[in-house]
């Protein structure tokens, strides 16, 4: 059997080589969406639009240990989404915050951030100061998904007219896609037509390389590859992955 395991190991690897290689270039092959003629297209009026920014708050941005370059890029992006959105009449913004317990067991994963009650779970400023900010619904969450334990599944049952979801913010392949996946599989369970739309730049995750990860004795994570698995992984799911909004 040892004499087979190079030859299967071989094969694997070109089959991944090859998906590789169509995930590159399906990434590149993302289109531009006109929101306005989306909408118009759709039958969708700014009341049924809701825009979901996700975690962006002090914490992933500006301070404390998990705050980053990256993340802290997606603030100009995102910012420009909500002014959009709300200069074409969406009232609607709904804000999954990690707000945690000061004994969140996520902790034992990700380490301690955004606790309740310190600056790292609040809203960034250069959001938190738009017009747009006074229709923020802070949805505060204990763990990486936006429904558990959280007001998000009564919002969403009390706005039924709600049927296009902008989907924006961090981290991709973690608290990006459980938002966008409850918000796409709820919508299927009830057989609700939605549309659940996630654009690329207003998105992204964490970096950690394997050999920093190797020596402070965490799991590496490999921010551009599973940025990419990840929205593939959504779009398999229904979601539509768009280069941008404009």
């Amino acid at each position: 059997m040892s004499t087979l395991m190079p030859e299967r190991t071989r094969a694997q690897n070109l089959s991944s080589d090859a998906f590789l290689e169509y995930l590159a270039d399906w990434h590149a092959a993302l289109e531009t969406l006109d929101l306005a003629a989306d909408w118009s297209a759709n039958g969708v009026a700014a009341q049924n639009v809701a825009v979901f920014v996700v975690d962006m708050v002090n914490g992933f941005c500006h301070e404390g240990p998990l705050a980053g370059d990256r993340v802290n890029a997606l603030i100009a992006p995102v910012r420009d989404v909500i002014e959009r959105a709300y200069a074409r009449g969406v009232r609607h913004f709904l804000l999954p915050q990690d707000t945690h317990r000061p004994d969140a067991l996520e902790f034992a994963q990700f380490g301690p951030h955004c606790i309740e009650g310190q600056s790292e779970s609040k809203t960034v400023p250069e959001l938190a100061a738009l017009p747009a900010a006074e229709h923020f619904t802070i949805v505060a969450k204990n763990s990486l998904h936006p429904a558990y334990g959280t007001v998000l599944q009564d919002w969403l049952e009390q706005h039924a007219e709600v049927r296009y979801f902008l989907v924006i913010g961090d981290c991709t392949d973690l608290c990006v896609y459980q938002t966008a996946m409850h918000l796409r599989l709820t919508a299927n369970a009830a057989q609700r037509d939605c549309q659940v739309v996630v654009p690329e730049n207003c998105v992204q995750t964490y970096d950690l390389p394997v050999s920093v990860a190797q020596t402070i004795g965490v799991m590496p994570h490999d921010g551009d590859l599973l940025h990419l698995v990840f929205l593939y992984s959504m779009a398999l799911n229904g979601i539509r992955i768009v280069k941008e909004v404009i």
